[in-house]
């Protein structure tokens, strides 16, 4: 069974300095039909403007992915950890027992896209931890490429969850196809461009909710990069 969320029925935030699309119920947008699917409980598709930021704020008990599209994300936590991510890197904070940290635009003249990504852990007060990897573009062209798993499999980003987010970037005309096993569901959520799964037409910001399916196979009508989350069932 498929249901479709279209980019428009998203909550919306324009902060000035950030621009925020909520998937999910989050900060002042609530929802009660759009609390989370299973364990994934925020997509938020930011942009960042120009030497703009998150200052310093803390998190406890999540699993937070930050999936950089385009430009540059600088970051700072607590642990001591501090970088720049870039498109094609995936950044992962574990929130445990309380973590704080900054997340700002890189740049001074180009806004920085992403996907800011929460997932529930399976257990509370865990120690918090960071990890940042950089995946070879060519594992993610015209296929999916696991990029976060529970047991970090094939240089993916560990989740202290049973799920696993695999990405994509399709050329115009080409397709991936992602299984699933049997009692598992997935979310599918079109980060760029346009594609269409089982015929029906995707665009940016529109994600699919999937269950009782076997298979997700994408195909882009333009150039495009899509996401797709394993869940387990409900």
């Amino acid at each position: 069974m498929l249901t479709v969320r279209k980019s428009y029925e998203r909550g919306h935030a324009n902060h000035g300095w950030l621009d925020s699309f909520h998937t999910f119920s989050f900060a002042s947008y609530r929802d009660p039909r759009w609390m989370g699917f299973g364990p994934l409980r925020v997509i938020n598709e930011d942009v960042i403007a120009p030497g703009g930021g998150f200052p310093t704020h803390s998190h406890a008990d999540m699993e937070i992915v930050t999936w950089v599209l385009e430009g540059a994300l600088q970051h700072q936590d607590s642990l001591g950890n501090g970088g720049v991510i870039r498109p094609g890197e995936l950044q992962r904070m574990r929130a445990g027992h309380g973590i704080a940290h900054s997340e700002f635009n890189a740049s001074n003249s180009e806004p920085v896209h992403l996907l800011q990504i929460w997932i529930e852990p399976d257990a509370h007060g865990l120690e918090p931890g960071y990890e940042q990897i950089a995946f070879d573009p060519t594992e993610l062209h015209n296929r999916f490429r696991v990029i976060a798993s529970r047991d970090g499999r094939h240089g993916s980003a560990t989740l202290h969850q049973d799920a696993a987010i695999h990405a994509a970037r399709l050329d115009t005309g080409k397709h991936a196809t992602l299984e699933l096993q049997p009692g598992r569901r997935a979310w599918l959520q079109v980060a760029r461009g346009k594609a269409a799964l089982k015929g029906y037409p995707l665009e940016a910001g529109d994600a699919v909710a999937l269950t009782n399916e076997l298979e997700v196979t994408v195909e882009a009508h333009a150039p495009s990069e899509v996401i797709v989350f394993d869940l387990p069932g409900a």
